[in-house]
């Protein structure tokens, strides 16, 4: 059996839409919510079966990942997150770079040589690596419309993945892998006018401008502190917003509250753009948190944790 265990926003499913175009198969799928980071507790292997893993920490599922290959599984794994020390096995091929300036997207578009890259510059527009993505597509013979194109289908991707539990999605992320895997460049499902880009695009401008109403709850020259209601669009705007915070201000680090499913807070944490390090740093000292340098969050916060969470933030960035 060929299984593909993919985070569910625009890195995950870009990348392996990359893969797939490059080599078609039909593979259970196992994804969900960007906060569902330990993935591969929900992956059951056979022995010969082959298991591709994208944009997920080896870290945070590095005792399943163990689990996997003594069980007789091949994996192939792709990822940008924490990792840790990356284990060493005959049927382990592991791609990982941790680097600030990179994602998983990027790393399968090195892979494949570049076949697919539109896809990968929607994927880095995603996770707002703007540089990056703007850098890749000087590769591509396209114009500063389609540029802009490429960002907007990458922070809609993106947008479709956070929230609490699936039902706070507009899409499951399986359905709109399906939905893209189905075109071998953005532009032609763009192009198709499909009704889920079309429901992305007005449900992103609906929630944004909810998000852009609501004021900074603590602030200083170094940190802002913003906290979002306990409603649905809240939680899918968390991460978006947070990415437009930094970009207008790059010189400040940014954490959303927003409210979760289990009766806690959920954390979406930025560097400063002009310093992307700490922030998988700072949420890695919290239970649930994790994530990258210049992006992270904790998917769970209990309520009476938030001053040390606080407290954490200003002393990570004075």
């Amino acid at each position: 059996m060929l299984i593909d265990v993919f985070n569910g926003d625009a890195d995950g499913i870009c990348a392996l839409v990359q893969l797939r175009l490059a080599k078609p198969a039909q593979t259970k799928l196992v994804t969900g919510v960007k906060r569902d980071i330990q993935l591969l507790k929900q992956v059951e292997v056979q022995v010969d079966d082959v298991v591709t893993i994208l944009d997920i920490s080896l870290q945070k599922n590095r005792t399943d990942l163990y689990r996997i290959l003594k069980q007789g599984a091949s994996v192939f794994y792709v990822d940008h997150h924490e990792a840790g020390e990356i284990p060493q096995h005959e049927r382990l091929i592991a791609l990982i770079d941790t680097a600030a300036n990179t994602c998983t997207s990027l790393l399968v578009d090195q892979f494949l040589g570049g076949k697919y890259r539109a896809w990968a510059v929607a994927a880095a527009y995603g996770d707002n690596l703007i540089t990056s993505a703007e850098r890749l597509a000087l590769h591509l013979s396209i114009s500063a419309r389609q540029l802009n194109e490429l960002r907007r289908l990458g922070v809609c991707l993106n947008y479709n993945a956070c929230g609490s539990v699936v039902s706070d999605l507009h899409f499951s992320p399986d359905v709109l892998y399906k939905e893209l895997v189905a075109y071998e460049s953005p532009f032609e499902y763009m192009a198709a006018n499909n009704s889920s880009y079309l429901q992305l695009l007005e449900g992103y401008a609906e929630d944004i401008a909810k998000a852009q109403a609501v004021k900074e709850e603590y602030c200083t020259a170094s940190i802002a502190l913003y906290r979002l209601p306990d409603e649905a669009w809240a939680r899918r705007i968390s991460g978006v917003f947070a990415n437009e915070l930094a970009n207008k201000m790059p010189i400040r680090a940014h954490a959303l509250i927003s409210y979760n499913a289990l009766g806690g807070y959920q954390i979406s944490l930025r560097a400063p753009l002009v310093n992307k390090v700490g922030a998988d740093e700072l949420c890695s000292l919290f239970a649930t948190g994790g994530g990258r340098k210049g992006a992270a969050g904790i998917n769970h916060l209990p309520y009476e944790e938030l001053p040390l969470f606080i407290a954490e933030f200003e002393k990570k960035y004075p």
